[in-house]
């Protein structure tokens, strides 16, 4: 194993302790001084500067490891550090294969007071494991920090103040160590009288903060009342896995409020509340990182916090980056595999990152589940480096080498014998229309000029040489820019001296299209422009006519004269000729469809004639594909289907590209990147419900074609469940009656019906019951064959198709089946039915049997003839209807239901009533006092039933009006009391039934008079209230302790009446006129004020009330105590 190196963090200028010192963390053992495990460098304890960064080390030796070590940062004893990863925390991890050592680095990125104290870093690998503890200490700027530790949360505006630069450096004087006080336990132990004391005693100087801070200790200290048991102060768990938060509270029936971030948390299927006696849960599945937040707990006024702190799992790469090597031109893919889906990693470029935005259009990135793809469209020189791709859990990295592409000569040049004033032609063609070259003559560079033209077109070069001299001729090369190629050839220059002799020759056509097998055929795409040159020789010069089919153009006319002068009939236009020396060429500006056609060209002069034929093809995009639709949708896909262009523009079509965008968003979304050939496509991850439209765009080798319309939109649904609870409701001899519910999931797409098909047992062949769907769930399948067993399935169908068919577990045999009669009476008809006059009467009273029943209705056991009482029957119940109940309608009303010798009755008690008839002879049987007897008979009619009750009216004779005296008096008897005397008073009685009150009363024959009395009030004598007593202090005097040179006062309360006479005491001594003492009394509350008390003022106090009726007395002890140091301040230059 390697030695161990120097201390591993960077930035501290400290030197730092070594690890294997004696501090260790709270709780820990101390860790062994060697280098032993698993560990080759140790981080070490070190003291930071605050505000500056600072970096542990640590390396980790896996030569002798089966698996991958797995290293974690803690703080403490629990806090793993991994969670907190961002700005401040900042983790790397590198592995070095040559010597197989990984190298882990923690960065503290401004470090701050709250980063100091104990960390340790662990290391495990399957079955072993080995840690380590170091201490961070913060060394911030110098001053009093156990002031600003005590005051550090006295205000919110509070900062810290550093004037030790300002302090003259004096020499340090010995002290003696003094134990360290916590000043804050004696402050919550001690008396609020004492507060002031310890402050001084202690040097806290900000009495308000002091308080403040003791008021929330104490808060947080007190016991709570409502919880038995609280949340702990914090929580961890993994990310994906569950969490219970459990409080125990004091009352097991009180209700419990959980809260996330503030925002109260309601139940669900991701948060479980339980409630178990006095246990209160919060369980949380399946956790992820928003679930890392702060958490309370509510119970009515009271509340509990904690923190979650969700780990999320190092992303590991699970497939490398692979080395690549190519050459310049070609794509390029590096592929990365990870262990989890949708994980973020970065690519990155001899340490510059590469996204989106930095990478431009010639680096794609790509996401396909746990494979990440970065793609180089055409590979170049610059691209030769070290690409990196980094997660939180590793890194991988591969490298990119780019060779020139290797040029291929496809025509060389070759050697030219030329006359004096003819043209010399070098021609070449390479396998890379984008490669330049440069020509050399005799290795000197040749520049163009009038007479000398260099051309590059495509993939072929050409060096022209007009009117050629002796001095041209020499030694040719072509050099091709980067590439270490060169072609040469030799021009000869043959000079003939011969007597002029007139020349004849023939015409002769040097037409060279470049097209294979001996077709002259011309490609041209559309829009682009055509300009094709035909070497003419011939003496005379020929005359040039040029045709399209079996059509001359005038226009196309050309000549050349003796002396090869220009003659153009048509010098401008789209498509012309155009003519130079020993050179026709023929131009087609913005070519068109409409150019494409078989061109010929003939030469002749008066020696003969050439001709050459020519096909000129225009191609161009391909028109767009036509009838696209949407076949066939499933839960979350579709399939698509077109038709292809109906115009390929010349070039066979290569593939289609598809796009899809919602309905009502004006954004595409293009579903592949490669050229898909099929016109099938199956569009996926779409979501259930919502419409969608496709367009589909053809390409060929010329380009993309315009989109095509869109689609009819279409949403992806899903075909329902099956139906569900299949049963068999009725069979008769050719019918059978079938009831289902709904399918348990219907999804998007809804039910538009069911589909009923049934089959003879033992057969397949499946006979739909009906031809459009029904939207019930119930169905009476008719025309089935008596005694067969046939088996019945139901299909429910929407918009998505049909479902699974739900099929009966049994065959039913279709035969009618024997059922005894059986009436159904409905509960409330058990009883009297009471209805009243003229109110409609509709009872349905179904009935069971098969084959169906004979029913029969009787009233008072005679067949019912009223023709005012209607029946109506079907084959499961029967209906008695009223149209305008009257009185006679009452009695008993018997139904009978009877299959051959069966049968079965019921019998309906019917009462329709109405309101009662008036009182009969009502009157004023005896008057005394204020009071009046009456006396009344019941009703002639009661309305067909009972009297419940009577109502009682008076009316004087003054007013007239009537008011109600008694209600519901069951008696045909009353007394009227609290008459006023003097007054002659009416009486009337109204009737009371179930219907209401009669319509008239019954009016007394007589009156009741109250007479006039003599009455005379006797008022008792006024008595006054004795409201003495003797005095009685309702607040004591309480015991004080206070500091010489503060004022002080006591209090205490007392009441009496008559006022009582106040007298103060000190030890049993009356206090006078002493202007020290200050006495006041206001509305009973006596209050004594001592100005700035000594030592002398402490002793017994009383306070004594007297008045005649007695007298009390209380007393308290003042202590009064002495400063015990004094205080100077410090003194600032």
């Amino acid at each position: 194993m390697p030695e161990p190196q120097n201390p591993a963090a960077e930035g501290v200028k400290d030197a730092a302790a070594p690890a294997g010192n004696t501090d260790h963390l709270p709780g820990e053992g101390p860790q062994l001084s060697e280098l032993t495990g698993l560990f080759v460098l140790r981080p070490e304890s070190v003291t930071a500067t605050k505000g500056k960064d600072i970096t542990f080390v640590a390396k980790v030796d896996s030569s002798n490891l089966i698996k991958r070590p797995v290293m974690k940062w803690l703080k403490g004893k629990w806090l793993d550090l991994g969670s907190k990863a961002g700005k401040h925390l900042q983790f790397k991890e590198s592995y070095d294969r040559n010597t197989k050592i990984y190298t882990y680095e923690m960065s503290i990125i401004k470090v701050v007071d709250g980063d100091a104290g104990g960390y340790r870093c662990e290391v495990t690998s399957k079955d072993k494991c080995d840690s380590c503890t170091f201490e961070v200490s913060v060394q911030g700027r110098s001053g009093d920090r156990h002031l600003i530790t005590l005051f550090g949360d006295a205000d919110e505006d509070a900062g810290e103040l550093d004037f030790s630069a300002l302090l003259k450096k004096r020499q340090k004087k010995e002290r003696k160590e003094e134990p360290e006080v916590d000043v804050w336990e004696i402050l919550k132990n001690a008396k609020p009288c004492d507060y002031e004391k310890i402050a001084f005693q202690y040097g806290i100087t900000d009495l308000r903060g002091m308080l403040k801070r003791l008021k929330k200790m104490k808060a947080e200290s007190k016991k709570s009342d409502a919880f038995l048991k609280k949340l702990d102060p914090a929580y961890s768990v993994d990310k994906g896995q569950k969490i219970h938060l459990t409080v125990e509270v004091a009352d097991p029936d009180v209700p419990v409020k959980w809260f996330k971030n503030g925002q109260e948390i309601k139940p669900s299927a991701k948060y479980v509340f339980e409630s178990v006696g006095n246990k209160r849960t919060l369980t949380i599945n399946k956790c992820n990182l928003s679930d890392d937040a702060a958490y309370e707990c509510v119970v009515g006024e009271e509340k509990c916090f904690t923190e979650v702190f969700v780990k999320e799992p190092p992303i590991t790469i699970t497939k490398l980056l692979d080395d690549v090597h190519t050459v310049v031109g070609e794509r390029v893919e590096f592929e990365v595999e990870v262990s989890e889906e949708g994980a973020n990693v970065i690519w990155m470029k001899d340490g510059v990152e590469l996204n989106r935005d930095t990478a431009g259009s010639k680096y794609r990135l790509k996401k396909d589940g746990k494979r990440h793809i970065l793609i180089i469209n055409e590979a170049t020189k610059e691209d030769i480096g070290t690409y990196y791709v980094y997660t939180n859990g590793g890194e991988s990295k591969a490298e990119l080498e780019v060779e020139d592409k290797e040029l291929e000569v496809l025509q060389n040049i070759a050697d030219l014998t030329v006359k004096a004033s003819e043209q010399a032609v070098f021609k070449c063609e390479v396998s890379d229309e984008k490669v330049t070259g440069k020509w050399f003559k005799d290795g000197v560079e040749v520049e163009a000029s009038d007479r000398i033209k260099i051309s590059h077109i495509g993939r072929i070069h050409k060096l022209t040489i007009n009117d050629v001299k002796a001095s041209d001729a020499g030694d040719y090369t072509f050099v091709p820019d980067g590439y270490a190629l060169s072609l040469s050839a030799k021009l000869n220059f043959l000079e003939i001296k011969i007597e002029y002799v007139p020349r004849q020759d023939p015409p002769k056509i040097f037409l060279d299209t470049g097209s294979s097998g001996g077709k002259n055929n011309i490609t041209v795409v559309a829009g682009n422009k055509l300009r094709l040159d035909v070497q003419i020789t011939g003496e005379p010069a020929p005359t040039v006519c040029w045709m399209k089919g079996d059509q001359v153009r005038k226009n196309w006319l050309s000549s050349f004269t003796s002396h090869h002068t220009r003659v153009l009939s048509e010098a401008e236009g789209r498509v012309r000729v155009e003519s130079e020396k020993n050179v026709c060429s023929f131009v087609i500006e913005g070519a068109e469809k409409a150019d494409e056609g078989q061109y010929s060209i003939t030469v002749t002069n008066p020696v003969g004639e050439d001709k050459a034929d020519l096909f000129v093809r225009v191609v161009d995009v391909p028109n767009p594909p036509e009838n696209v639709k949407c076949t066939s949708v499933g839960e979350d896909s579709a399939i698509i289907t077109w038709d292809p262009p109906a115009f390929d523009g010349g070039v066979a079509v290569k593939g289609y590209l598809m796009e899809r965008k919602k309905i009502g968003s004006p954004r595409w979304t293009k579903l592949n990147f490669d050229v898909y050939e099929s016109t099938t496509y199956e569009a996926k991850k779409m979501i259930e419900g919502v419409l969608y439209e496709m367009r589909v765009f053809a390409v060929n080798g010329i380009g993309i074609s315009q989109p095509s319309a869109s689609s009819k939109p279409f949403m992806p649904i899903a075909p329902t469940s099956e139906p569900t609870r299949l049963t068999v409701h009725d069979v008769t001899d050719s019918t059978c009656a079938l009831k289902w519910l709904p399918p348990e999931k219907i999804g998007a797409g809804g039910i538009d019906g069911y589909i009923i098909e049934y089959c003879k047992e033992g057969s397949d062949q499946w006979v739909r019951a009906n031809e459009e769907p029904v939207g019930n769930i119930h169905y009476r399948v008719k025309g089935l064959p008596v005694g067969e067993k046939m088996l019945f399935r139901v299909i429910a169908v929407n918009i998505a198709g049909h479902s699974p068919p739900a099929i009966l577990s049994q065959a039913v045999t279709i035969r009618e089946i024997m059922e005894n009669p059986k009436i159904r009476l409905p509960r409330r008809l058990r009883t009297k039915f009471i209805t009243q006059v003229g109110e409609k009467v509709n009872l349905v009273i179904p009935f069971q049997g098969k084959p169906r029943p004979v029913v029969t209705w009787y009233k008072d056991g005679v067949p019912m003839e009223d023709r005012t009482v209607g029946t109506r029957t079907s084959e499961v119940d029967t209906i008695l209807f009223i149209r305008s109940a009257e009185r006679v309608h009452s009695g008993k009303y018997t139904l009978s239901v009877q299959i051959e010798n069966m049968s079965d009755s019921a019998d309906i008690h019917i009462q329709v009533v109405e309101k009662p008839g008036p009182p009969i002879a009502v009157h004023v049987t005896d008057i005394w006092g204020f009071n009046a007897a009456l006396e009344w008979k019941p009703p002639k009619d009661d309305g067909n039933c009972e009297i419940i009750g009577y109502t009682i009216q008076k009316a004087d004779k003054k007013t007239k009006e009537w008011f109600t005296v008694y209600e519901h008096n069951r008696r045909p008897s009353c007394t009227v009391s609290d008459l006023v005397m003097g007054n002659e008073y009416s009486f009337r009685v109204f009737s009371e039934n179930i219907c209401g009150l009669s319509d008239e009363p019954g009016i007394s024959k007589n009156t009741a008079v109250i007479t006039k009395t003599g009455l005379l009030y006797n008022p008792s004598p006024y008595k006054e209230m004795d409201v003495s007593s003797c005095p009685k202090f309702t607040a004591p005097l309480v015991d004080r302790s206070v500091i010489a040179g503060y004022s002080a006062a006591i209090s205490c309360a007392v009441r009496g009446n008559p006022k009582p006479k106040i007298i103060w005491m000190k030890n049993r001594m009356i206090l006078g006129e002493d202007p020290k003492f200050l006495m006041q009394n206001n509305q009973g509350v006596l209050t004594l004020n001592i100005r700035k008390p000594s030592l002398f003022d402490g002793g017994r106090y009383s306070c004594r009330a007297i008045n005649d009726l007695g007298e009390d007395e209380v007393e308290c002890t003042l202590e009064v105590r002495g400063m015990s140091m004094q205080f100077s301040l410090p003194t600032t230059m």
